[in-house]
């Protein structure tokens, strides 16, 4: 049973929302976003106390699938309609001497210590921005394409725990070990 699904989602100013079937569309100043709903979850349009648009999610039945389905799917659909009017982004840093990246067209190019630089080509619908030659910007509507884009980077040089070496998120701590003794 979920928490956060009972609440419905409002709308910002700018987001409009279809719902045809089980297809939700979603629509702002950023983009557009179609989700497909599962079966076992519903979805409404409503209008609010305050005047403004909701988005309310409900399980068709009281089943274990149907309750399990129903806070995700009411995360999917928050998280588009969050994605179309702000947008979602993720920091990258690199550390380490001689690291750096650079964008050369639509790919990211990394000198990341190896005998040969790291190529990886942007998908659509995210951009990646090089602030300095050691901090990466990952933006874009979709959530999930962006974590998924960040993660990839960072897969290329995960940190290394003796210096700490490697491509990290911006302020995520990495646990440093001791070297040898002599």
């Amino acid at each position: 049973m979920s928490r956060l699904a009972r609440n419905p989602i409002a709308l910002p100013n700018g987001v409009t929302v279809e719902v045809s079937g089980q297809d939700v569309k979603v629509k702002g100043s950023k983009g557009e976003m179609a989700y497909r709903i599962h079966d076992e979850v519903s979805v409404a349009l409503e209008d609010g106390d305050d005047g403004a648009k909701q988005v309310r999610v409900n399980p068709r039945s009281n089943s274990r699938t149907a309750r399990a389905l129903w806070g995700t799917m009411w995360a999917q659909i928050r998280n588009r309609v969050v994605g179309v009017s702000e947008g979602y982004s993720k920091n990258l840093e690199i550390q380490g001497v001689g690291l750096r990246a650079n964008m050369q067209g639509s790919k990211l190019v990394m000198q990341l210590g190896f005998s040969h630089d790291v190529e990886y080509e942007v998908p659509k619908g995210v951009t990646v921005e090089v602030e300095k030659q050691t901090a990466i910007k990952v933006s874009g509507i979709d959530k999930d394409l962006v974590g998924a884009v960040a993660a990839k980077i960072k897969s290329f040089k995960p940190p290394e725990p003796y210096k700490g070496k490697g491509i990290r998120y911006t302020g995520e701590f990495v646990l440093r070990k001791e070297g040898k003794k002599k």
